[in-house]
């Protein structure tokens, strides 16, 4: 079972409580809630916020890609997983991104929350805009959009 969305910044914000319920399951024994949060130093720069823009389609598209070929990748069939992503605007502390897993065991999930996370921080056409003190904002290096 798969849940992904891209949450809009200006309309509401991502909710741990929700990959929780999601996740609930008497056959699982494991959860894993991987919490992404916007932090205030990059490269010796003081960030206060990060503004993600993403081409929506695409980026769900990449969840459900990772999510699928988990099951022959790494062999994880009986699984749970709920993915949200932050478009817009996100200042320093708040949350970016939450990957929560499900599956019977602890090593599963742990396999699985950090394989999901990695991809998707190679290959998802996400592309942050630090911004920093006194006004001054930069994009970062990012993944480009090409059809496969």
């Amino acid at each position: 079972m798969l849940h992904t969305k891209i949450v809009d910044a200006k309309k509401e914000e991502i909710d741990i409580t929700k990959a929780e319920n999601f996740l609930s399951s008497s056959k699982f024994g494991a959860v894993i809630c991987f919490v992404g949060t916007v932090r205030n130093l990059n490269e010796n720069k003081k960030v206060t916020g990060i503004t993600y823009d993403s081409k929506d389609s695409m980026v769900l598209k990449s969840f459900k890609e990772i999510y699928s070929e988990t099951k022959t990748k790494l062999n994880i069939k009986d699984k749970t997983v709920f993915i949200e992503h932050v478009k817009g605007y996100v200042s320093v502390e708040e949350k970016s991104i939450i990957v929560g897993v499900a599956c019977k065991h602890r090593d599963e999930a742990y396999k699985l929350s950090r394989y999901i996370i990695e991809e998707i921080k190679k290959r998802t056409p996400i592309w942050k805009k630090e911004h920093y003190n006194k006004k001054e904002s930069e994009w970062l290096k990012g993944i480009s959009i090409q059809q496969k």
